[in-house]
């Protein structure tokens, strides 16, 4: 009842911080079904992804088994889709459910009203992108999830809703609600859940990191360093760029500076949907002087159509790659962890960076209650997977350039005994 009252009382932010089986889809659901009959408009449910929506809400039911669906009575509604997830209602209201995953699939829209669910492992620019839109429309927007450690946007969020009196925020555990009984929380403890994992579960701490996370310790060492701060670029270095090119999917550029032992890595851009004539076109406008580019391997392979590779596209376009070796996908985790220690993150033009190394984690096996051993695909891979061609493309450099080297103080050695 808090949270209706909020709303009613006129709040238009509001962050539920609820434990593990507290309801808060059930409830959130409710609020947003019963926002559709009060203002007429365009309103969203934002899960991490369009099939985790599609599960949880859209083919859902809740622990009486009645479909969440259901809560929103079929004779208020006109017509239904089933592949878009969306319900125009009789009064002229829109519902969809949507993943933060394909945000761009909602541009040109109006909504005035958004829940985003398990927020702490959505893609952050998800909220950026309504943001404003909300602002525009005096709409309301309501984000829940159990927490994923300090260092991650949903805590962030949490945060701004206890320092801003215009935003409500709740915070309910175990011991709020008695949901979940003591016994049925030593059970999980019993069955192998670990006493991090309770405690960020079942009583909201955000103490803990993000499960299976791959490089959050290294990311709080780089905070605890400083190394998280304002970064001005140095017209005086290059500029390295390191790339993750998708085929169909989001293209991740980072920009560093190199200086001694440092990487500063000073911005970073992400695009979907875009050709290589549009990143020629970004880079020539950034005002960086530019030495490598970084690709990974498969920049090397030809596609159909064409013929040509994308690496011969970019270089007929100026973009002159140099191909990160193949390596394991665990070797190249190690070098990116290795890597990390030395680089520097401007706070502001790579916070989604910043975020995306905190979230990369591994992907969750719900059926024999592990982790498997290899990373969750998801908004944060991108970022991740152009952090891992800098890492590897800068380890091959660095060796070829000690190969190099070592064979010339060898000529030299040989040409200086045959003189003797």
């Amino acid at each position: 009842m808090p949270v209706w009252r909020a709303l009613d009382d006129g709040f238009k932010r509001l962050v539920l911080v609820w434990h593990r089986r507290s309801g808060k889809d059930l409830t959130c659901f409710n609020i947003l079904a019963r926002a559709t009959q009060m203002r007429v408009g365009t309103y969203f449910y934002v899960f991490p992804s369009y099939a985790q929506g599609k599960k949880v809400i859209w083919d859902g039911t809740d622990k009486q088994g009645l479909r969440f669906l259901s809560y929103l009575p079929r004779d208020l509604w006109e017509s239904s889709n089933q592949t878009e997830m969306k319900i125009r209602l009789k009064n002229g209201s829109l519902f969809q459910v949507i993943g933060s995953d394909n945000i761009d699939s909602i541009v040109g829209t109006n909504p005035i009203g958004v829940v985003f669910s398990e927020c702490a492992i959505a893609d952050p620019q998800a909220w950026d992108f309504l943001r404003p839109i909300l602002a525009e429309n005096d709409g309301w927007a309501l984000f829940n999830s159990t927490p994923r450690g300090r260092h991650n946007h949903f805590h962030k969020l949490y945060a701004t809703a206890q320092s801003n009196d215009k935003w409500w925020s709740s915070l309910l555990t175990v011991e709020d609600t008695g949901v979940v009984t003591a016994e049925q929380i030593q059970e999980e403890r019993n069955s192998g859940m670990s006493e991090e994992l309770i405690q960020q579960e079942f009583y909201c701490d955000f103490s803990g990191g993000m499960q299976g996370a791959y490089y959050v310790r290294n990311m709080e060492d780089a905070e605890k360093d400083g190394r998280i701060l304002d970064i001005d670029y140095d017209p005086n270095l290059p500029v390295d760029t390191w790339w993750d090119l998708g085929m169909g999917d989001s293209t991740v550029v980072v920009f560093v500076q190199p200086h001694f032992t440092q990487n500063r890595i000073i911005d970073c851009h992400e695009a979907s949907g875009e050709g290589l004539a549009y990143y020629a076109k970004m880079l020539s406008q950034k005002p960086y002087v530019y030495r490598d580019h970084i690709g990974p391997h498969d920049l090397s392979v030809r596609e159909l159509g064409t013929g040509k590779s994308r690496f011969e596209i970019a270089a007929g376009m100026g973009i002159r790659f140099k191909i990160a070796k193949k390596l394991p996908l665990d070797d190249g985790i190690n070098a990116v962890r290795a890597m990390l220690g030395s680089c520097y993150f401007d706070r502001k033009r790579c916070a989604y960076l910043i975020d995306a190394l905190m979230a990369y984690r591994k992907e969750w096996d719900p059926k024999n209650r592990t982790y498997k051993n290899r990373p969750n695909h998801d908004w944060s891979s991108h970022y991740c997977d152009a952090m891992r061609s800098g890492a590897v493309g800068r380890r091959s450099a660095k060796v070829t350039q000690e190969r190099q080297r070592y064979d010339i103080r060898r000529t030299f050695e040989k040409t200086s005994w045959m003189s003797v």
